[in-house]
């Protein structure tokens, strides 16, 4: 009798065991964002588009108005030390001596040809505006394109020693994933080259190349040598999306307000004032960087490094508190930074 209870105890304990399992397993099915530990970020993320998805609800939004809208760089992946695509700028300058030796002596190519790390560091925002237009400049857009799939193929950052395209956010990849399931379209917005992110946002990010905004220049229509239509890129700045030319190149890409804008830095501050003043639900939220073991920590918000690439001040940080911005804690809401972690 005693050996018969024994065995019903045992099942018993082994179903409801099982019954846990399966419960935990649901529970990790049906959270959208794994990767985020919970808290107030989390929990505004959810909060919006449900709120915003929901039919029952009083801020309910038609899915023709579901516009959400990132930042790239530190923002979906990794911008320090220097940004990927003046890492691809600096690559490309040797080729491009190459085919116009009469460079070699000329600055700042002369400096960047020279290798010298603390040299190149002192170029200044003009001499890379010169460097970029110089490396893309007589070539069609396809080529371009090309070029830059094609460097990042091999390419890869020295201290992960992974591909670019690997040092995305997966938390921030989620976070897309989830807006997309909810009926969201989901824009990249940046400062960087638009046709540089064209190239890669579809397979990186599922972001398709009409939905990226970005820092464009101009192009000629043409013939190549066979009759074919192409455009070439030329060394023509048409839109600076950076600082106020965010909100500008949303109203002249998209044509509408977003309900959600994402950045990281005083570049991004107009976007999330011009996403937050809308009418209804809306959401603005900057990620800090404050997690120098995973990633990296500057600022100089909260006390941390100051930091060229990226800014985040300590002004910035007190505007989204005062206006009700959501600030992300790299270190304190992230579970996991990268997909290989």
């Amino acid at each position: 009798m005693k050996f018969v209870f024994s065995i019903s105890v045992l099942v018993r304990a082994l179903l409801l065991s099982a019954l846990f399992a399966l419960s935990t397993h649901a529970q990790a099915q049906t959270d959208p964002l794994p990767s985020w530990n919970a808290g107030q970020a989390k929990q505004a993320i959810v909060n919006f588009v449900h709120d915003t998805t929901d039919q029952a609800s009083p801020k309910f939004v038609p899915p023709a108005e579901r516009v959400a809208t990132f930042d790239q760089d530190g923002t979906l992946w990794v911008e320090q030390p220097v940004y990927a695509q003046v890492r691809y700028i600096l690559d490309r300058v040797p080729a491009l001596v190459k085919v116009k030796p009469e460079l070699a002596t000329v600055e700042p190519f002369k400096t960047v040809l020279s290798g010298n790390g603390a040299a190149i560091a002192t170029l200044t925002t003009p001499d890379f505006e010169t460097l970029a237009m110089a490396t893309l400049t007589g070539l069609s857009v396809e080529q371009f394109s090309a070029q830059v799939k094609a460097w990042l193929a091999t390419s890869r950052d020295p201290r992960w020693d992974q591909p670019y395209t690997a040092l995305t956010y997966l938390p921030m990849q989620e976070v897309l994933d989830f807006l997309r399931t909810s009926g969201y379209k989901t824009y990249i917005v940046t400062g960087g080259g638009q046709d540089f992110v064209r190239a890669y946002a579809q397979a990186v990010y599922g972001i398709p190349p009409e939905q990226v905004v970005g820092s464009a220049v101009g192009t000629t229509f043409g013939y190549d040598e066979d009759g074919k239509p192409l455009l070439t890129k030329s060394p023509k700045l048409l839109l600076n999306d950076n600082n106020a030319g965010k909100p500008e190149g949303i109203h002249l890409m998209i044509g509408q307000r977003p309900r959600m804008a994402v950045g990281n830095s005083i570049g991004d501050r107009q976007m999330l004032e011009y996403t937050k003043a809308g009418d209804g639900v809306r959401l603005s939220m900057l990620v800090l960087h404050d997690d120098a073991k995973r990633e990296y920590a500057y600022g100089p918000a909260q006390g941390l490094p100051a930091s060229n690439v990226g800014t985040f001040t300590q002004a910035l940080y007190e505007q989204a508190d005062k206006q009700g911005w959501t600030v992300i804690s790299m270190k304190n809401d992230w579970k996991k930074v990268f997909a290989f972690d």
